[in-house]
Order: structure tokens, then sequence, then C-alpha cells
């Protein structure tokens, strides 16, 4: 009797890694229901060689990486939308790590951290062993021969449903049971693969620049100064998700009527952002290069292919270039080929006041102290502030305060201590929702009311989000992010032909480009040599 006890949970372990979802949507009961064909194919194959201690070891250490591997898609899944690539994705681990102890804090990050590395050490040592039991049966002559007959038996019907729906052939119907571990596994091996290819490709593409060796470009700008804003995690859920849109939407209304009262023009579109969830950098990179940076092999591929940014481009017309990046907080050497004559990171914006968590300074000081930072110089201004108010656990939120009253961002501090902490507040998604909903209103009504007090200056601005927020809280599987361009009607009459929305509020069926068209579809509309090189689509 407690043999049999030992081969059903010896079984029964095996089934669980097997049954195991990589995906949120498919954690649930339902997940127990497929039969995986894989788990017979295991014990069989145990039972026949699993007199080879080595053997034992291999196939626990391989279901052992299933689940590390499911679990990873998991959050994957969760945070970007998509599943882990090992080609482009081992960066991310380290970040994430970061991301997860500057919310969690230390404490509960390495108490977490350490669970986890013992709940897999404890899984291996439950495969080991009850695999190790079901080894002893291949002593028996009758039951190793047993074995191998079921075990072929077994084989065929897992290849055949394999194949099918992997489309190497197709039934009328999939045989009854599920080899979609295996699938996993194939898939990605076959996603190896063509990320590979892809990159090949991709870096042959970053080679080539139609604007590489063009002079005269953006004079139809008259140095005109010009400012992109990035803001955190804003997306189409702002205008489509109800739990957002009367928000947003209400604001972006008031902000319209107080800047067609400045005097400057507004146009506003969509934009498809090479990410979702988070990694900023990659539609940075996309909007910058003019590259389709989906990922973070791309972005490093197009890193080192020496391609001009759109910075590049505005240095060659006479601009001086800056980036105001006050999420950086450590060394940046990307930057370095990006175009940028001057970097202003964390370190460098003189912010005394306290750090909101993982937020090293809330996104009113930055629009408020950016300017002091520039020193005098004869030439026109091209600059890009990466926002990060609005950035995950968005908590705590700051008030907006007068902006006389900023002074060196020790106004803040008490805000900066206010709960809820992360980890209270993401025990309950329906709080985050609300949370992820203020902290983007509060950028969105610090960055118009600073625009308002640069309308005397009539310069181009350029407000876009870098991504949607992690799905559960968007809502939407849209990689949407809106776009406003802010500037004297004359200048903002050079881009009519891209078909954007008067105003700050994108029609839902206006046009749809990808970020990495921006770059070209601006140099072509602000340049006279190509004015008639980008083509509405």
């Amino acid at each position: 009797m407690k043999q049999a006890i030992i081969f059903a949970l010896g079984a029964l372990a095996v089934f669980a890694v097997l049954a195991l979802p990589n995906h949120p949507n498919a954690f649930g009961w339902g997940a127990l229901a497929r039969w995986p064909l894989e788990l017979p194919l295991f014990l069989l194959l145990i039972v026949v060689l699993g007199r080879r201690l080595i053997l034992i070891h291999a196939v626990a250490l391989s279901l052992l990486a299933v689940i590390v591997l499911k679990l990873v898609d998991f959050v994957m899944f969760s945070a970007y939308g998509r599943p882990f690539n090992p080609v482009v994705d081992i960066s991310l681990i380290a970040s994430g790590f970061s991301f997860a102890r500057d919310s969690l804090g230390s404490i509960v990050f390495v108490f977490a951290f350490t669970s986890a590395v013992l709940l897999l050490a404890l899984s291996y040592v439950v495969l080991f062993r009850g695999l190790a039991a079901w080894a002893t049966l291949g002593r028996n002559p009758k039951a190793g021969f047993a074995a191998v007959l079921i075990g072929v038996g077994c084989t065929a019907w897992a290849v055949a449903d394999a194949g099918h729906h992997l489309k190497y052939w197709t039934f009328a119907n999939s045989p009854p049971g599920t080899t979609w571990t295996s699938r996993l596994a194939v898939n990605r091996v076959a996603q190896i693969q063509r990320t590979t290819k892809d990159l090949a490709e991709f870096r042959k593409a970053a080679s080539s620049d139609i604007y590489a060796n063009q002079s005269g470009l953006l004079n139809q700008l008259d140095g005109r100064d010009v400012i992109l804003i990035w803001i955190e995690s804003y997306g189409r859920a702002s205008f489509d998700n109800p739990l957002y849109a009367p928000t947003h939407l209400a604001t972006l209304q008031a902000a319209e009527t107080g800047i067609a009262g400045s005097g400057l023009a507004m146009k506003s579109g969509w934009l498809t952002s090479p990410t979702k969830g988070g990694q900023s950098w990659l539609a940075h990179g996309a909007l910058g290069s003019g590259l389709w940076t989906a990922d973070n092999g791309r972005y490093q591929a197009m890193i080192d292919s020496g391609r001009k940014w759109l910075f590049h481009i505005a240095q060659d017309a006479g601009y001086r270039t800056t980036a105001i990046m006050p999420a950086i907080t450590k060394d940046w050497p990307e930057s370095r080929v990006m175009g940028f004559d001057l970097v202003f990171d964390e370190a460098q914006i003189p912010y005394a006041g306290e750090s909101f968590r993982w937020v090293t300074m809330p996104d009113q000081f930055t629009l408020a102290t950016y300017p002091k930072l520039l020193p005098p110089d004869p030439r026109s201004d091209f600059v890009q502030i990466a926002l990060i108010s609005s950035h995950a656990p968005w908590t705590p939120i700051a008030d907006i305060v007068p902006w006389q009253d900023v002074g060196d961002g020790t106004i803040f501090s008490e805000m900066a201590a206010r709960g809820p902490t992360p980890e209270v507040l993401w025990k309950d998604r329906d709080a985050v929702r609300d949370a992820y909903r203020r902290s983007v209103d509060y950028v969105l009504q610090v960055v118009f009311s600073h625009i308002l007090q640069l309308a005397d200056k009539a310069p181009l601005i350029i407000v876009a989000g870098d991504h949607q927020a992690a799905g559960f809280v968007s809502g939407s599987d849209s990689e949407d992010v809106a776009v406003h361009m802010i500037g004297p009607p004359q200048v903002l009459d050079h881009i009519d032909h891209w078909r954007w929305t008067d105003g700050l509020i994108p029609a839902s069926d206006a046009p749809v480009r990808r970020m990495d068209s921006f770059r070209d579809d601006f140099i072509a509309a602000f340049s006279d040599e190509v004015s008639t090189a980008m083509v509405a689509q």
C-alpha cells in the first residue's frame, strides 16, 4: 500500500508539472482537465531506463526546467503580454529582480526570492523521489517488457497529437489528451531559430538609411525648439476603457480648451508601440531610430548599427540635443550613440525631496527644473523628456503644487511617505487600476499645464505614450498609444497629410502608424528636399 502511494505521488508530481499553465488566463481548475500525454512517456521511460541514476536526475532536472520556463512565461505574459524569448529577454531578468526589490522592499524581496528557490528545490526532490520509485519497477523483466510495449503505443499517440497541433498533419478530430507542454518546447526552439534569423535581417536593415547622408533636413522647423515628452504607460486604454476614459478625457478636454486659448494648435493620432506593460526603451528606440525595436535583441542590434537617430538629424540641423531621464540611476552607455549632446539622469537632476519608491522624483519637479539645467547656448533645443510618475507600482502619487512652490523638491517629501505600500496595494487589483487612473491623470495635468507655460515661446511639442500598461490594468490587447503634437498653427500645417485629429483626443478610427515610422515621417514633413517622401497610409 505504501509503495502504491509513492507511485501515485510520483505520477501526480509529474502530472502537476505538465499541467501547469504558462499564461495567467489559463490558471484554474480547467488546467487539470487536460490529460498530458507525456505523463505515461516519462514514467515508462524511467521504468525502462531508470536503473541508471543519472537518467533519473536528468528527467527530474528537465521537469524542473519546464516549471521555470512556464513560470517565467507567466510573468512575461502578465507584464508584457508575450512569452519569454531566451535570445532577447535574458537582460530582463536582472531588471525584473531590481524592480521587484524596489517595489516590495529588500526584506520582502529576499524572503520571496528565498521561498521561490526553496520551493523549486523541494519540487526537484519530490520529482526525483517519485521517479526513483517508478524506476524500481524496471527490475522486473516482465514489467520492463510491458513498459516498452505500452511506451510504443503512448509515443505514437503523443506524436499523433503533437503533429496534428503543430500542423505537420491533420486529423478530422484532435486525438484525446494533449501534448501542449511538448509543443511549448518545440515552439520555443522554433522561436529561437526565428529570432536568430530575424536579428540577422534586422542588422542588415539597420545599416540602410535613406537619411544617413542627406543634408538640409528639418529646415522647415525654422530653428524652432522641439520638445518630445514621453508619458509612461499612457495608451489607448485612457480613451477606451470606462475605468479611465471619464477621468482622462475630461483632463484632456480641459487642457485642449486652455491650449487653444493660448493660440497654439493641436493634432493627435495613434502610434503602435513595439512593447506593452514595460520596457519603455524599446518605444524610445523605435521612435528615435526609425527601426522596429520590438525586443532587446533588436534594440541592441540597433545600438550597435551606428544608425542615425532623430536626434542625430537634429544635431546636423543645428540643434542642441538633450535627454532628461529621471529614471536613469546607473551608467547609460547606450546614450552615447543616440545623438544627445547633453544627458541629465537622476543624479544630475537636483531633486532634494524623497523618492517615490521606484519613481525617483515626481514629474512636476522634472518639468519645472529641466529648463534651468540647460546652459546658455546659441543653438535651438531639441529635448527628450522621459516622465516616470505613471510607472508601476503607482504608489504613492504626488499632489500638484503651484509651479512657483516646486523649489528644490522638498515640498514633495511628505507626499512620498504616503501609503499604501506597493505590497499592500497590489493585493487588490481594483485598487491597482484606480491608482493607475489617478497617476496617469496626474501626469496629464502637469504636462499640459507645463505646455501652457511654454506657449509664448511657441515651440513644437510632441507628447507620446510609450506603451500600454500591463494587460490586467489596461484591460486591452491593443498596443496603440496616443500621440499629440502641439505648436503654432502654421507649423502643424506641415502634418495635415497625416490625417491626425484636431485637438487632444484622437478619433478612435484615426490612422494608426507603427512607432518606427515616426522618425521618417517627421523628417519628411519638416524638410524641403523630402517633403513629399512620406505617403499617407
